[in-house]
């Protein structure tokens, strides 16, 4: 019982499209973490007295190094593989997804990667063509803005691109992959620097642009970012809205910005009363960044401030601060309420669970709980929107999954909750199969349901899908199967187990495995028994699923899965084309 870092595929087996599905299912959906972790087994966890991981590393709050580096190898070895589909990749993670750090990664690999549009010479020594130029792609990922727009990379995002490209272990790659000077002890930056100048001169000529980063606490972040670019500005205006007195550098060159300077400094509220704050918050419409960071010593933060700020939070924001709101009686407000409420019914991940558990009312925690619930029901919609499925999922408690039973029913919480109760289909089985029905579609009663559950006996997949014949399960004409298991794949032999299924009627479309425990030996029931009837088959580790970002992402991805056919994984058609058929991000004209 193992994990298998590779889909059970040795790596010559598998191609750039396997290795892109392998990274959505496998990848941790975040490498930034603002809080203290700790490492084990190459995982980040945040820290927690009351759970002591033996052998965790203490991790200190920012860039989990591990996550990063394996992310960008992940993606390094695509490129290798086909260059043109990490770039089509990248474009589609851009205006696609919501995966932030994905769009870091790979906006950095291709701004540094040596597709770039170098002259090709002919035999008679003049340039014949160019090249294929795939750091515009990079450059296009960081300049890209739409109005409005959650697709689009942040002023830190942008920062972060080039502090990912200069960790030593990532540099040190490019270096090997041919992309830096191998003796230079300076990290490749390629065209981050240039991609980085156009950014901001774009919002310096917006001045508008530019107050509104400012005001959206992200004026420390803009003047990191034209320092490390080398950014000369072309007023002092830029200066100026930044707050950013300039001296004369040691060559003398500086022009600009070195005279008497507007500063636009933020004023302390020192001195001003508590109506007074608000009023001027009212007034400048100042962010919450913007207005915290201003308030006089000992007053803090109270309940007529916080009011005074809401307009200014976005929904995730909303989400996120749902035990200051509590702990300030706001949410007592029915106005304030019923803007919280809307804030949790639109959210697209499961980090409610995490602010669920620092409420004390057993309301909220209900209903931050019901917003993760309802996260993932959107997710499994947006998907199977257009199709006529049906889930059949069997959960393994046989012996050998002892100790990881446990440990897994919360991943299957997590995802159970997100299928139609009429379109989802639950069995258990060792040697004998047992038919589970939650009690209605909530985290709450799955849970429920798979509290009895624990591990004995033999591992026979196909007792979970008697069990669930024997009940009255009939899938019916034209209605897609797709057979999910959890357990260790330590059972019959899948040709077998494909046999009983097609005996009973059940004609699967695709198989998954969730695997739920670690250890040194690894079965291979579900994986051929997808090979033996040539259909979809994916797999992912059950822990993947403790990240709140990840759990909407996978099971998209887990429906869009690849084919074991003669032992090689070959991904599916439908899931690949979404990628084939992105058009190359362009670089927009300044």
């Amino acid at each position: 019982m193992t994990t298998m870092s590779t889909m059970n595929l040795e790596n010559t087996q598998r191609g750039p499209a396997e290795r892109m599905l392998d990274l959505i299912l496998r990848s941790g959906a975040h490498l930034w973490h603002n809080r203290p972790g700790v490492e084990l087994g190459g995982k980040w966890y945040a820290r927690n007295r009351k759970r002591q991981l033996p052998g965790a590393q203490a991790v200190q709050p920012g860039l989990h190094v591990t996550a990063a580096v394996g992310l960008y190898r992940q993606l390094l070895e695509i490129y290798q593989l086909n260059p043109e589909l990490l770039a089509r990749f990248a474009s589609y993670a851009l205006l696609e997804t919501e995966w932030r750090d994905l769009k870091v990664a790979a906006a950095a690999l291709l701004l540094v990667q040596s597709k770039a549009g170098l002259p090709i010479k002919g035999d008679d020594g003049q340039v014949a063509f160019h090249d294929d130029d795939y750091r515009l792609v990079g450059e296009a990922m960081i300049l890209y803005y739409q109005k409005g727009s959650k697709r689009m990379m942040s002023p830190k995002a942008v920062l972060r691109v080039a502090e990912l490209l200069e960790l030593e272990a990532i540099a040190d790659l490019n270096r090997k992959a041919g992309f830096g000077d191998v003796a230079s002890k300076k990290a490749p930056l390629g065209r981050w620097k240039s991609a980085a100048r156009q950014w901001l001169e774009v919002r310096e000529s917006n001045q508008p642009l530019l107050e509104g980063l400012v005001k959206a606490g992200y004026k420390e972040t803009i003047k990191k970012m034209a320092r490390k670019a080398g950014y000369q500005p072309n007023s002092p205006v830029f200066f100026e809205l930044l707050g950013w007195r300039q001296k004369q550098s040691r060559e003398g060159h500086r022009t600009v910005g070195l005279g008497t300077l507007n500063l636009k400094k933020s004023e302390r509220f020192d001195g001003l009363s508590e109506v007074e704050i608000c009023q001027r918050i009212v007034a400048e419409r100042l962010s919450y960044k913007e207005a915290v960071g201003r308030l006089p010593k000992g007053l803090g933060l109270t309940p007529a401030i916080m009011a005074a700020l809401l307009p200014s939070l976005s929904d995730r924001d909303l989400r996120i601060m749902t035990p200051t709101l509590e702990s300030l009686g706001l949410l007592a407000d029915a106005e304030i309420k019923e803007r919280w409420e809307r804030a949790i019914a639109s959210a697209t991940d499961q980090r409610s669970l995490n602010v669920a558990k620092n409420v004390r009312s057993q309301a909220l925690r209900e209903k931050l709980e019901e917003a993760a619930d309802r996260a993932v029901q959107a997710a499994v919609s947006d998907t199977i929107a257009d199709s006529d499925l049906e889930v059949m999922f069997l959960i393994d408690k046989s012996g050998s999954m002892e100790g990881a039973i446990e440990a897994s029913k919360e991943a299957l919480s997590r995802i159970l909750a997100g299928f139609p109760p009429e379109r989802l289909h639950v069995a258990a089985f060792d040697t004998v199969g047992t038919v589970l029905k939650p009690k209605n579609a909530s985290r709450a009663a799955v849970q429920h349901m798979l509290q009895p559950i624990k591990a004995s006996g033999g591992t026979v997949y196909g007792a979970g899908a008697a069990a669930l014949h024997r009940d009255g399960l009939r899938i019916r004409d034209g209605a897609r199967l797709i057979v999910i298991a959890a357990g260790d794949e330590e059972g019959e032999q899948g040709r077998d187990f494909a046999h009983v299924l097609v005996q009973l009627g059940f004609k699967p479309a695709a198989f998954a495995l969730i695997l739920s425990c670690r250890g040194a030996h690894h079965g291979r029931t579900v994986r051929d028994a997808s090979a033996t009837l040539s259909v979809p088959y994916s797999e992912i580790d059950a822990s993947a699923f403790e990240d709140p970002y990840q759990v909407t992402r996978a099971l998209k991805a887990m429906l869009d899965a690849p084919v074991l056919k003669d032992g090689v994984m070959v991904a599916s058609s439908a899931w690949l084309e979404k990628v084939l058929a992105q058009p190359l991000l362009q670089k927009p004209v300044l």
